[in-house]
């Protein structure tokens, strides 16, 4: 038999997350290696999806989604981004946020187009652009802050750069961009007529700083395609519900994608959220970081504790931690000894950088239930 793989496969095999996932599932123990969140969903939005199961909400939606959920999108988007967003042309729903930037790629860029990537990057990100048959181009972020410098950004761009992936919060290390680097990628977009893809899945996951969408920085809306979504604010990453907000040129090529891979996103799922965001106030997002960051501030301390020196995380909520005095010669090998000598699961860091970069990394996820993150400090505590 002559049947071979086609060429897209490569960047479709199981990621570095998802096979550690697989790993600690086949040894018992504690996950903390995937972003997914364990903790409860707000009340509010399993009611209101109850109810909309009960009111027939049953068939295709408009490819861009739900009016009412798109409504919703855009005042939320007005009442904390101060983005003033027409949700009947600047907002498509998708499945999830992999699926709104998967759209977005492939309706704006062309094969061998450069995309800026801050590293270390979040995988999906890279393998969605490699689906579009762009080219990611890295940038690295300087420890101990996760900085950089503009002229950073001035030594790899080209003739081919098309665009720029931004992600804050990040993951996977947490970084709230300060509106004055924002400032630096606005400007450093401007002047080569970049677009700028933002992923800000996490935006009510802040500790230290302050969220700031990149949309609303002057001039900045017409070339940004805002991504985001409901799976880590309301703890339903299973629901793949995710949008796109962006110009409304930008907007129909996207939705054309979304229609033919997609065709909607799930009908009763979305009227749900639609209403359940209605009944939320401000306190349900504010608690959300609150909770968080003593989750942040309690599992951090433990890994010092073992050992493994974290970098602090300002928002999102994964780690980074330092592992290189760990047994191995490779990230992935000192994550399989943690695995191995504690039961707990994370994520090799070579995961989000290039190739031969974070070695001397892992990463863990936090975003779990006190008992289980009680139980995964006290595991890992045996590194001691």
């Amino acid at each position: 038999m002559s049947l071979t793989f086609g060429s897209r496969n490569g960047c479709v095999m199981q990621s570095e997350i998802r096979a550690m996932s697989i790993a600690c599932a086949h040894a018992g123990g504690i996950n903390l290696s995937q972003g997914v969140c364990d903790t409860p969903v707000p009340a509010e939005i399993s009611i209101s999806t109850e109810e909309s199961l009960r009111h027939g909400y049953n068939t295709y939606t408009h490819y861009a989604g739900l009016g009412i959920l798109r409504e919703a999108i855009a005042e939320k988007q007005r009442h904390y981004n101060g983005l003033d967003v027409d949700p009947d042309s600047e907002i498509v729903v998708s499945a999830g946020a992999t699926g709104a930037m998967y759209c977005a790629f492939q309706a704006l860029l062309s094969p061998g187009d450069e995309v800026i990537v801050f590293e270390p990057f979040y995988g999906y990100h890279i393998s969605t652009l490699v689906a579009a048959e762009a080219i990611p181009v890295f940038v690295s972020l300087d420890t101990p802050g996760w900085t950089f410098t503009a002229q950073k950004l001035e030594h790899v761009v080209t003739s081919g750069t098309k665009g720029i992936i931004l992600n804050t919060p990040s993951n996977p290390s947490g970084k709230v961009f300060s509106r004055q680097e924002l400032e630096i990628i606005a400007a450093f977009a401007a002047r080569y007529d970049l677009f700028v893809f933002t992923d800000e899945i996490y935006e009510h996951f802040v500790y230290e700083g302050e969220h700031c969408s990149f949309a609303s920085l002057p001039g900045m809306k017409a070339r940004t395609i805002t991504v985001s979504g409901f799976s880590k604010t309301f703890s339903i990453t299973g629901w793949r519900l995710g949008y796109s907000i962006c110009d409304a040129r930008w907007a129909a090529a996207i939705g054309y994608f979304n229609d033919l891979v997609y065709v909607c996103a799930p009908a009763p799922l979305q009227a749900g959220v639609a209403e359940g965001m209605q009944r939320l106030d401000e306190g349900y997002y504010r608690t959300l970081s609150e909770v968080y960051k003593e989750k942040r501030d309690r599992f951090c301390g433990v890994l010092a504790e073992a050992g493994l020196a974290p970098f602090v995380p300002q928002g999102a909520y994964y780690v980074l931690a330092e592992v290189g005095h760990l047994p191995g010669e490779t990230a992935s090998e000192r994550a399989r000894f943690i695995l191995d000598t504690t039961g707990v699961a994370c994520v090799p860091g070579s995961a989000f950088y290039g190739t031969g970069r974070g070695e001397n990394l892992v990463r863990f996820c936090y975003a779990k239930e006190d008992a289980v993150l009680d139980e995964a400090c006290r595991r890992l505590c045996r590194l001691r």
